[in-house]
């Protein structure tokens, strides 16, 4: 059995924008991004608003219809566009779940909290009778913090943590292998967040899972991920293991997302520089020729415009997507050392 349990190769998402025959525009959410996920591995996915994340867990189960590229499930070909394949998503619909980010809209206010976990059980044909049933609902409530007396509730008649755990529950009760966490704790509160990002942990420990965990703080990213990847504007620009990120990013941006994350030590904080980006980010109807994140960078050549950079291996399990990385990473063109010597 291969490693590689997830397999996503050059995955684009676009969506119409208006226009007619040549003139007809499209929204590039994703464009050619690439990557990979071992079996009871977290992979992050970071970058601001807008940059394709949400997208791309979304494009892999299906919920939009990708545009352009392959992704493989434990060796099963799940869609491969190009050539025209698409299996069956009944039986993955089992396998791969996605936490969605807004508990308050992600219910439905009309069922009970029962029937939205049984749902998925009803669905799948996973329980022989109604008492089976039941007590599949009770398992999974208690494996999120919930209890019995839960089951008969509305989503109105819980806090917005609480509304988290019952589409966690929700997920957990086909007994899946993947999970798309999108930005499961955003809409909570300091203190409810720790409480769930604990949860997933344990989750993950006891039922061997294997998440796809997107956010904005990168703190949370960090904490829980075992390898982080950085999207910009519809692109993967750097992909590394959580701690090799944090500590020796080499793209531009991943750089300036690394330096805004708040240090808890004031002396230290002090004399931190934070790398401020000019400009704003482009829009992904019209993205700028070449590298996208050009417009913004401050390393830009005339190069960067003309070519789109290539995702490459710069060290051992280390990515990025950047023509002027020798001038990034030691401030000047480098002559002595090729990139693949860094780390």
């Amino acid at each position: 059995m291969s490693d590689k349990f997830i397999e996503v190769e050059h995955l684009r998402q676009y969506f119409p924008a208006g226009g007619h025959g040549k003139h007809k525009k499209y929204i590039q959410a994703v464009d050619d991004v690439s990557f990979s996920i071992n079996r009871g591995e977290t992979l992050g996915l970071v970058g601001e608003s807008g940059c394709g994340k949400t997208t791309t867990g979304r494009a892999l189960l299906r919920l939009y219809q990708p545009t352009g590229g392959r992704f493989t499930y434990d060796g099963d070909v799940v869609f491969d566009v190009e050539k025209n394949q698409w299996a069956q998503m009944l039986p993955y619909r089992k396998k791969m779940q996605i936490v969605f980010q807004d508990p308050y809209a992600s219910l439905d206010p009309r069922m009970t909290v029962g029937d939205i976990v049984g749902e998925a059980i009803d669905t799948h044909n996973l329980a022989a009778n109604k008492q089976e049933r039941y007590e599949l609902i009770i398992d999974m409530l208690r494996k999120v913090g919930l209890n019995s007396e839960h089951a008969n509730r509305y989503p109105h008649e819980f806090s917005g943590g609480q509304r988290q755990r019952v589409g966690i529950a929700r997920a957990l009760a086909v007994n899946p292998e993947f999970i798309v966490c999108d930005e499961p704790i955003s809409a909570l509160d300091v203190s409810i967040q720790a409480q769930v990002i604990n949860m997933f942990e344990d989750l993950q420990e006891e039922m061997g899972l294997t998440y796809l965990f997107i956010a904005h703080d990168l703190s949370v990213v960090k904490h829980i991920s075992d390898r982080i990847g950085v999207m910009y504007l519809g692109r993967m620009v750097e992909l590394a293991d959580s701690y090799e990120l944090t500590t020796h990013p080499v793209h531009p941006y991943t750089k300036s997302l690394i330096s805004a994350i708040p240090i808890a030590d004031p002396k230290i904080a002090r004399t931190s520089k934070r790398i401020v980006l000019e400009g704003d980010v482009p829009s992904p109807l019209n993205p700028p020729s070449g590298c996208r994140f050009r417009t913004r960078c401050p390393y830009a050549t005339e190069q960067c415009a003309q070519e789109v950079p290539e995702f490459r291996e710069i060290s051992p399990g280390h990515y990025a997507a950047c023509h002027n990385l020798d001038t990034v990473i030691y401030g000047k063109p480098c002559e002595v050392f090729p990139l693949a010597v860094f780390i």
